[in-house]
């Protein structure tokens, strides 16, 4: 069984991994009190999902190798539209995320994807800056802004805040220079005491999800895993993880 992708907390069925055994998908939940207990194996290439059919690849590139892999234009837009023809003719907004303790960033989305958007990305704090008629604008908006706060933040800056809150001081003086049109505050219910340990595991009472990070306890310890880690690898329950790092917690 390979795990070929994974679920975020925003899809109505919850979080969840997407695995493959012999061409079929199926899931396994993440939901808070699920119990994960497998070891990983050899990591190659997730291959494709179609509906519920999953196509394999041998290829040792992971999670997808070249053949594989997309990438989404519009990522890499600042205004200049990358494709053939500009296709984003609807409403999107400009936002700014922020993750503990003060890590903050600005992104664009279609409007109608706001909140989805930001809890895909596990934001604790965000607001809404601003609303224009299309991606192109959106873009070059975003593009202005991110000379002063980056437009992306990588998951290990988001695993060192994991159990703090977002400093408010500093989050007011980042929206101290716009006027939002709306703010939102996300409870992910993780309520942590201390730091996880940051790993790739897959063994564990799963505590919670917040974007793509997954917290597992086990051993009175707290695991955190990029869930994109775990693409490609192959589970087997008989193979038993290695020992792993204690937080100090478990000491105390």
């Amino acid at each position: 069984m390979q795990v070929v992708g994974y679920r975020t907390a925003v899809r109505e069925d919850g979080p969840a991994l997407v695995v493959a055994d012999d061409g079929e998908v199926s899931r396994l939940s993440l939901a808070s009190g699920a119990r994960l207990d497998y070891g990983l194996g050899e990591r190659h290439c997730a291959g494709a999902v179609d509906d519920d059919a999953h196509y394999a690849c041998s290829d040792e590139s992971a999670p997808y190798c070249p053949v594989h892999s997309s990438t989404w234009v519009c990522a890499r837009c600042t205004g200049d539209c990358l494709k053939d023809e500009m296709d984003c003719h609807e409403d999107h907004a400009i936002y700014l995320a922020a993750f503990a303790p003060d890590v903050f960033k600005v992104g664009v989305t279609r409007e109608w994807r706001l909140d989805t958007r930001l809890r895909e990305q596990g934001a604790q704090r965000a607001a809404h800056l601003e609303t224009v008629s299309n991606g192109r604008l959106a873009r070059e908006i975003e593009s202005d802004i991110a000379t002063e706060i980056p437009d992306r933040v990588r998951v290990p800056a988001k695993l060192d805040g994991l159990h703090e809150a977002v400093d408010a001081d500093a989050w007011g003086v980042v929206l101290a220079g716009f006027d939002p049109i709306e703010t939102f505050a996300f409870d992910y219910g993780l309520d942590l005491a201390s730091q996880p340990v940051a790993t790739t595991v897959a063994r564990g009472t799963v505590v919670g999800t917040r974007g793509r990070v997954l917290v597992l306890e086990r051993g009175a310890t707290n695991y955190a895993v990029d869930l994109r880690d775990l693409v490609g690898h192959e589970l087997d329950p008989e193979k038993e993880s290695s020992d792993r790092q204690s937080s100090l917690a478990s000491y105390v």
